[in-house]
């Protein structure tokens, strides 16, 4: 008898899409001006580029290593994104489509398409497909706790 799942694959998208929703949330709030703002902390990150950076993340970990699709990343520039917020929170809407056919299609217990690339700091092991799914929730999980306190940061900030 297979083992069943750990989790179905309906109850990550909707985890998953909580965290995104979340972000998307925080950077529409802030607005244009503020979602671009970093707090006065070392190695801070403004909300737009964190947002940018689980975009990277979703395209390159579920995209490349879980579908097989060719995705062109440059994740140092990720964390120095800026711009104007609704085109981002349309590229977040088109991630969770992707990210939610590629999730369709996994085989959570298949070999990744793709080598993972070292230089993207993901997990230290070797994964499977549901192995870098799990990691793309992972980001998107810590990232989305990140972003509350950056934008109650900023916020703290622009009223002071």
């Amino acid at each position: 008898m297979e083992d069943a799942p750990v989790i179905g694959k309906d109850d990550y998208l909707y985890f998953a899409g909580r965290a995104l929703d979340g972000m998307a949330g925080i950077v529409a709030g802030l607005g244009d001006e503020l979602a671009n703002e970093r707090p006065a902390l070392p190695g801070a990150n403004s909300p737009y580029a964190l947002l940018t950076h689980c975009v990277g993340v979703i395209d390159y970990w579920s995209g490349t290593l879980v579908a097989g699709r060719p995705v062109q990343r440059d994740r140092e520039a990720e964390f120095t994104a800026a711009g104007p917020v609704a085109p981002l929170l349309a590229e977040v809407a088109a991630a969770r489509q992707r990210l939610a056919s590629d999730v369709g299609a996994a085989q959570c217990d298949a070999p990744l398409q793709a080598e993972p690339d070292r230089s993207f700091q993901g997990p230290v092991r070797n994964l499977d497909q549901g192995g870098a799914l799990l990691h793309v929730y992972e980001e998107l999980a810590q990232h989305h706790g990140q972003m509350q306190i950056l934008g109650d940061l900023i916020r703290a900030g622009a009223a002071s």
